[in-house]
C-alpha cells in the first residue's frame, strides 16, 4: 500500500519559563518556534482542482491558524495553554490535541522546534 507524510510548516514567537527546571530556563525566556504539522494518508484526492494531493496545504493552515492567533504568537504560553511546565514536548502533544479535537484529517505528527538545533516530535502510538 502506498503511503504519503506530508508537512506545513508554522511559526511562532512566545515566552515561556519552565518552573520545575534547575537552571536559566527557570526564568522568563522567549523563542521563535517554528512547528510542523505532519498529515499522512493512503489515498491522493483523485478529482477536482486538489487532484493529486492528500490535503491542501492551505487547509492544514486554516487548522493551525487559530492556535496561533488565539494561544501561541506573542503570549506567554505558561497562561495560554494551561500547561504548568510548557516544553517542548508539553507543547506539541498540546497543539497535537487541539488539532485532533477540531477533526484535522489525517493528523499524524506536531514538531515544534524551540531552537535551531532542538525540538520534539509528537505522536500517538498505534496503541493510542
Amino acid at each position: 500500500m502506498e503511503e504519503w507524510i506530508i508537512y506545513k510548516e508554522f511559526r511562532f514567537e512566545a515566552a515561556h519559563r519552565l518552573p520545575t527546571y534547575n537552571g536559566k530556563c527557570n526564568r522568563l525566556h522567549g523563542h521563535s518556534w517554528v512547528g510542523r504539522i505532519h498529515v499522512k494518508g493512503n489515498e491522493l484526492i483523485d478529482q477536482g482542482s486538489q487532484q493529486g494531493m492528500l490535503i491542501d496545504y492551505g487547509e492544514i493552515s486554516d487548522y493551525i491558524q487559530p492556535l496561533l492567533d488565539n494561544f501561541l504568537d506573542h503570549y506567554y504560553l505558561n497562561e495560554t495553554t494551561g500547561l504548568e511546565n510548557p516544553t517542548s514536548e508539553n507543547l506539541s502533544r498540546w497543539i497535537f490535541e487541539k488539532l485532533e479535537k477540531v477533526g484535522l484529517p489525517g493528523l499524524y505528527a506536531v514538531e515544534i522546534r524551540e531552537t535551531c538545533t532542538s525540538g520534539c516530535i509528537y505522536k500517538k502510538s498505534v496503541d493510542s
